[in-house]
Formats: C-alpha cells, structure tokens, sequence
C-alpha cells in the first residue's frame, strides 16, 4: 500500500493490454443479451479499502447498467498510472491529482473526469503514545517521509501554515516501503502518509493505536484521487467517458450506504489484499473524503473550478507544477459530472 507515492521524474510506461481501443475485442453481451462496451480501469495501486466501489459497482452490476463491463487492474503507482492513462494502455486510470497536474505539466496528453476524493487523506501518523494532539508537537520530532513524493513537497506548506519552520522538524528520507517499518522500530517518531492507507496497516502490524494530524484539518486542503481518461478515448468515445463517470459516481454512492457489502466484494481481488479489518479501517477512512463545503450534498465525483483552483495553487507553491495551467487544462468539463 505504501508506494502510492508521486515521483517527479518520467517514468517508463508499464504496458498493459488495451481493451476499448481494440476493435476486435472492445464489446461483450451481458447475460440479459445486453451490449457491453469492455473497458479497463487501472487503479494506482494493489487493491486496497480506498477501491472497494469498484468492486462493489461491477458485483452488484451498476456499470452493467450503464453499458460496461468493467476490468479492474493493479497500478504500480499514481504516475505510472498517469502516464499509462494518456498512452492509451488503458482506458480509463484511477491516480492521485498532483500526479495528474505534473504530468500535464509535461505535456502529458490526459485529463480528470471528476476527482473522487476532495478531502486530502494526507497526514502526519503516529502511534498515540507519542503524545502528538497538535502540529506545535511536532517541533523536534523526527519523520519519515519519501524525497520527491506529493507529501514530502506539501509538508513544508502545511508547517507554515501552522507557524512551525522547516527546521523545527526533521524529516528521515525513507523507502516508502520502510516509512512503517521506521515507526514501529521507534527510528522515526511518525510517519508521511495517507490516513486512508498506511495508518490501518501500521496500526495492525504493531498492535498499537495510531493517531493522525490531517492535513485538511490544519489549513491546508487539496484534491486527491480521481477518474482519469487520455486524448484518445474522450475525442474517439466520449459517451463511452460519460457512461463511465456516471457508473463509477453510482458506485461510490451505493458503496458509502453498505460499506460491509463493498469491503466483502474485494474479496480475491489480489493476492496483496490487506486484512479485512484493515480494509474496512481504510474504506471508513475513505467516506470522509468525499467532499468540500462546496460539494457537501452532491453526487461523488461533482467538482468545482474554485476547488480545482485551490490544488493547483497549492502545487504550484510546492513547486510540482512549474507552469500552472487554466483548470480546464486538467479537468475535462464535457464529460464530468454536473452539480
């Protein structure tokens, strides 16, 4: 779960099969004799609680009903996503923002259908018997953090934004993989991450409880993961985006009203999925982040410019994104969900 993370520097593309693009295999029938459009999905990562609506939709045959038969795949990470997305390896990608805005930034030929989660999971966790109930405890604290990651580059925002220096903190350059590991061991005295990832995991591995300073709870807020599709599929099928915007919104409003049913519903999804009491720890987590005030009420997935504005403020500051673009530079407004 842990390398969800976003590095700066392109990476080379993982090659997947194509399934919408190929003509000879982009349809199927349903059982009720109903024609399917195949479409793949890959997500940022292994599958874990954040992903339990797409599993849920495709079971209880919400993206049926709109006209696709849906194939969920493992990610390798947000940008790897990103750029497979935009290279057509997949139709439809599932990646984090700031993964999105810097690759647009270089030219990367894809955009945002909706992003999903508006609250950033992103914060700072520790196990509770650190004693850490407000960012002024984090002075003289040691963290472990990735270089080049999302969270590392808006750490310093966040510090700033609660009157603390960077010098006040000392953050571990650590392998995401070891960021726990660096914790548990009493090495790091927290941890840089999601609180809709790591803290479960962390948490069951040591038996311990682990609390969370939220970003988004201390002044500072920007957008997280979301529906991505690259230039060939909007401009060739753009019903087929549509369709699949709608479908996934359906997903995650019928998965929030039976969370139990939607965690049981990954079950089998990868031989990497986490305990299903960390899934469901994760997938609560998850709920949280559905909105802004400005989308309080509103199906998942409805954006706003202001909001979209406010994330690409924000990575501009922490340096992701060297050219800042119009938001409809990132967000394709055609297809997206309407407030």
């Amino acid at each position: 779960m842990h390398a969800r993370r976003l590095l700066i520097g392109v990476v080379p593309l993982v090659l997947v099969a194509t399934a919408c693009g190929g003509e000879e295999s982009s349809t199927s029938t349903s059982d009720s004799g109903k024609k399917l459009d195949k479409v793949t999905l890959t997500l940022n990562w292994y599958p874990y609680g954040e992903h339990a609506p797409f599993y849920y939709g495709k079971q209880e045959k919400i993206f049926e009903k709109h006209g696709i038969d849906l194939d969920i795949r493992a990610g390798q990470g947000s940008q790897k996503t990103v750029q497979a997305t935009a290279a057509g390896q997949t139709d439809f990608g599932w990646a984090d923002t700031p993964a999105l805005l810097a690759g647009v930034d270089q030219g990367v030929k894809v955009k945002s259908l909706g992003v999903f989660l508006q609250t950033t999971p992103a914060s700072v966790q520790f196990f509770d018997a650190q004693g850490i109930e407000a960012p002024a405890d984090l002075k003289g604290r040691t963290i472990a953090g990735t270089a080049g990651d999302a969270l590392s580059k808006t750490f310093p925002i966040f510090l700033k934004k609660n009157g603390i220096g960077d010098s006040d903190v000392t953050v571990q350059n650590t392998d995401p993989a070891g960021k726990i590991a660096a914790v548990i061991s009493g090495k790091t005295d927290g941890l840089l991450g999601y609180a809709s990832d790591q803290g479960p995991t962390m948490q069951d591995k040591a038996k311990k409880p682990v609390s969370y300073l939220r970003f988004s709870e201390h002044g500072l807020n920007f957008y997280s993961n979301g529906l991505l599709a690259g230039q060939r599929i909007l401009a060739a099928k753009p019903e087929v985006a549509e369709r699949m915007v709608k479908a996934v919104s359906e997903s995650w409003a019928a998965a929030a009203e039976a969370a139990g049913p939607a965690v049981a519903a990954m079950e089998g999804a990868s031989e990497q999925l986490p305990p299903k009491t960390v899934l469901s720890e994760q997938f609560k987590t998850t709920l949280t982040l559905l909105h802004t005030d400005a989308t309080e009420g509103k199906a998942p997935g409805v954006n706003t410019e202001a909001d979209w504005q406010q994330t690409i403020d924000v990575f501009a500051e922490a340096g992701m994104v060297n050219t800042p673009k119009a938001v409809d530079a990132y967000w394709d407004t055609k297809t997206a969900l309407k407030g």
